[in-house]
């Protein structure tokens, strides 16, 4: 009986896990261009993506938004006059299976110029779950040299509800920037007892042409 219990909780554990993250998900190259509405606790924003501009990151991009990974995922990291981050998902289980599935490199082909989008990394073939848009004109960030790898290739524009980007809270600063172990590991329940002045995606979702 004991062994038959322990089967079926396999199996539950499994089913579960397989509806939160697929591996077949990350063999869906993205349409030539697409667009996505991204809704906040600020107002909604809309993007548009250019598969030239990176094919792997777009990809992966179109990836995320297409199988409802940004759901209740905060903006963590806002700096003001710089950029706003996000990209760590409540659900660690989802968070780390993004996490380790890491893109290859490309080169930076659209510049960072403000209102676009690029994927953060912290070395070689490591863009994965997090993105960040540009606040200013970051150009520097075309050639930045960082563990590896340089610049940040860009993937998406922002199209409409800029003035909602700016509205995200920024008095965090950096701080939340070192605290992403933090975050990852006790999810947003961490975020809104210690920062609950965070704002956050509630959803995204790609736009039918």
């Amino acid at each position: 009986m004991k062994r038959i219990l322990l089967l079926v909780s396999i199996i539950l554990m499994s089913s579960c896990g397989s509806k939160k993250f697929n591996e077949k998900w990350l063999k869906k190259e993205a349409p030539a261009s697409f667009k996505a509405r991204f809704e906040t606790t600020k107002g909604n924003f809309e993007i548009e993506a250019k598969r030239e501009w990176s094919p792997n990151g777009v990809d992966r991009l179109y990836q995320l938004i297409k199988n409802d990974y940004y759901v209740d995922v905060a903006i963590f990291r806002v700096v003001p006059n710089f950029v706003a981050q996000f990209g760590i998902h409540n659900d660690s289980l989802i968070n780390n299976s993004w996490k380790t599935k890491g893109v290859k490199d490309e080169p930076v082909i659209q510049k960072n110029d403000s209102m676009t989008i690029s994927f953060a990394r912290g070395g070689v073939n490591s863009r994965s779950n997090q993105i960040f848009i540009n606040l200013k004109e970051n150009h520097r960030l075309d050639k930045l040299d960082f563990s590896g790898v340089t610049g940040f290739p860009v993937v998406a524009k922002v199209i409409s509800g800029q003035e909602n980007i700016l509205k995200f809270y920024d008095g965090y600063g950096d701080k939340l920037g070192r605290k992403q172990d933090s975050i990852s590991r006790f999810g947003n329940e961490f975020l809104r007892k210690k920062f609950p002045k965070v704002d956050y995606i509630t959803k995204a979702y790609i736009l039918k042409k």
